[in-house]
């Protein structure tokens, strides 16, 4: 399976072949925001007008066929917290209104899980059993505590899915190209995979390059899965397609990932 580009006017996202819940990987193309926000920033906390954000959400919806007003965000703080929600959980399109947590799961009709990115990992999970969802966002930090493992793991004690029944897509992000670290990274990596973990970290001139995409997929094999999608770009080397904090600094949109159930 793959992860495709998708084009309505000027509207570009990506989605997964195996994901057949309505979702989407967002990148900056066709939102109504300008200047360095052009043009699709999903973020409330990057400057931007609230109408701007409020009016891309509106975009989304009507073109994954999804309320915005049932949506929940995520407040990330690169932790391993995994919140069950409902449609009933929207708090407005600004994620400092919401609860801290990186993962999401829901299994309410209608209910729009939305994951914030810029350079970290976008996880996507669907279960075509139960009808249940999920979503993650996988920052190093996040990756090191198994926050993709872990929301498996919630769907699994909340809904009853079976892990292997479950199907996964990982999204853009910065790739090992250039996610260049110091020992901190891989060390904390090592500390929750083990050996596993060491084909996926290169080390070049005392610096350390770890390939998140892939130990994301290994946190998911690790969890059961066996159906597992993954994106081959690189958020820091598209830099005009997608937002990434290396690249653009606070300078920037957020892009994310949405699933509805």
């Amino acid at each position: 399976m793959a992860i495709i580009t998708q084009k309505q006017g000027n509207l570009e996202y990506l989605t997964a072949e195996g994901i057949g819940a309505k979702h989407c990987f967002t990148t900056r193309f066709g939102g109504v925001s300008t200047g360095y926000l052009g043009s699709m920033n999903i973020g409330a906390n990057r400057g931007d007008r609230f109408e701007n954000v409020a009016e891309n959400y509106r975009i989304l919806g009507e073109s994954l066929d999804f309320d915005p007003l049932n949506t929940v965000l995520t407040r990330q703080t690169h932790s391993d917290i995994v919140r069950l929600v409902t449609k009933h959980h929207h708090m407005g399109f600004d994620h400092r209104h919401y609860p801290e947590c990186d993962g999401l799961i829901t299994n309410d009709p209608g209910t729009a899980l939305v994951i914030f990115s810029a350079d970290c990992t976008p996880i996507l999970l669907w279960d075509p059993v139960t009808g249940a969802v999920g979503a993650a966002h996988a920052g190093w930090r996040g990756t090191a505590q198994n926050i993709a493992g872990k929301t498996v793991a919630a769907m699994c004690r909340e809904f009853g899915c079976d892990p292997q029944n479950i199907h996964a897509a990982i999204g853009p992000n910065i790739g090992p190209c250039c996610f260049q670290t110091d020992e901190e990274v891989p060390q904390a990596l090592m500390e929750t995979y083990g050996p596993t973990v060491r084909p996926y970290i290169q080390k070049k001139s005392g610096k350390y390059y770890p390939d998140l995409k892939k130990i994301n997929h290994l946190a998911l094999q690790n969890a059961g899965l066996t159906h597992i999608d993954i994106s081959k770009d690189c958020t820091m080397c598209q830099p005009g397609r997608f937002w990434s904090h290396r690249f653009h600094g606070a300078t920037r949109g957020s892009q994310g990932a949405i699933i509805v159930r």
